[in-house]
């Protein structure tokens, strides 16, 4: 099998991006299962390298261009000048500007297939915007530059999966941008994410509510009835396993997400919320819905605990191998359909998926 190159981006160089990555390449043996490209500066790698001291050295492989990869060693593309510094714990438009031109570069790479897959370090989204980004995160402007229509954040790990209907945008903005398309939209998207991305045959997929009690039949909004319901309704109509509305506090708080493969939420803190109280420290951020495979680890840059050796690299690591099992499982999935699957990996797809193999 194929060893694949990961692209990782930097992210903000003054957060706890380097630390997170450099820890999660650490061990030696990692390099047997994949070739990382981290896009950044290696002076600034070296610099952050240097604060971790359980990290004595690492092999590393200056290069201009993914292309140039060595396999047997942490590959660090420059997209930086070399007077480029860290300021670990401030938000500068210096080290704003180093993580627009790091991602731009890492999509380009991608693009033209020089790495296989993409995982992203964390950003300050005010201080790109300030630096003329343009975009409220990485998942919008990844879509913008693939040229995809519609995508969908999906918050992944072991115990559970969420994605959102409105991501990025302010609280009082929600209500007005969902409809009945929207969701169905995105219920269609998570339905073929699961299937293709995580193995599962026929995806179950819960529904929340937007209002308190899933709205007391109108008394405390009339979305559900008006907007989500006749959404449910349609996607089921078109073969996709979708239930609800469901009241999110008694279907966190009763454990009922463990009933279904994955949830829709009708907002951002509304899924991630739940989600990361879950699972913070394995968390992974996966972009459904793109040609190409993009995850990040579910945390910010966390500025207050940059270059003191605290951050864990539990969330970069699982972005990193998530990236890798989801590249794996379109390869199966396409051969799958192509009628190419191996026996064996049927029945290791059958057994994942939890569904009976027929004799």
């Amino acid at each position: 099998m194929r060893k694949l190159t990961v692209g990782i981006t930097q992210g903000d160089s003054n957060g706890i991006g380097y630390e997170v990555i450099i820890k999660a390449l650490s061990d030696p043996r990692i390099l047997e299962q994949f070739t990382p490209v981290i896009y950044g500066s290696s002076k600034i790698f070296s610099f952050y390298r240097k604060t971790i001291p359980e990290i004595e050295q690492m092999d590393t492989n200056a290069i201009s261009s993914a292309r140039d990869v060595h396999q047997k060693r942490v590959n660090i593309v420059n997209c930086l000048p070399e007077n480029a510094y860290a300021e670990p714990g401030q938000a500068t438009s210096e080290s704003a500007k180093a993580a627009i031109t790091c991602l731009e570069k890492a999509i380009g790479d991608l693009k033209a297939g020089d790495i296989d897959v993409l995982v992203t370090g964390p950003i300050n989204k005010k201080a790109m915007a300030g630096q003329g980004f343009g975009f409220p995160g990485h998942t919008e402007y990844i879509q913008n530059a693939f040229g995809v229509k519609d995508v969908t954040m999906l918050m992944v790990s072991s115990r559970i999966k969420v994605g959102v209907v409105t991501g990025h945008i302010p609280l009082k903005d929600v209500p007005g941008q969902i409809s009945e398309e929207k969701i169905l939209s995105k219920l269609r998207l998570m339905n073929e994410s699961l299937k293709q991305d995580f193995c599962v045959d026929q995806p179950r997929i819960a529904v929340l509510s937007l209002n308190p009690h899933s709205g007391d039949g109108g008394l405390l909004g009339d979305e559900e009835g008006r907007i989500i319901i006749p959404a449910i309704r349609r996607a089921t109509e078109e073969g996709i396993l979708a239930f609800g509305p469901f009241s999110p506090d008694g279907f966190f708080g009763l454990g009922h997400y463990e009933q279904f493969d994955a949830t829709l939420a009708m907002y951002h803190d509304q899924g991630l919320a739940p989600f990361k109280a879950l699972s913070f420290e394995d968390g992974v951020n996966f972009t459904a819905g793109l040609p190409v495979v993009r995850t990040s680890p579910d945390h910010g840059t966390a500025f207050e605990m940059a270059g003191r050796d605290e951050a864990d690299p539990l969330s970069m690591r699982a972005a990193i191998f998530a990236a890798i099992d989801i590249y794996r499982n379109r390869e199966a999935y396409r051969d799958l359909l192509a009628g190419k699957m191996p026996e064996r990996e049927t029945e290791d797809r059958a057994r994942r998926s939890g569904r009976p193999q027929i004799a």
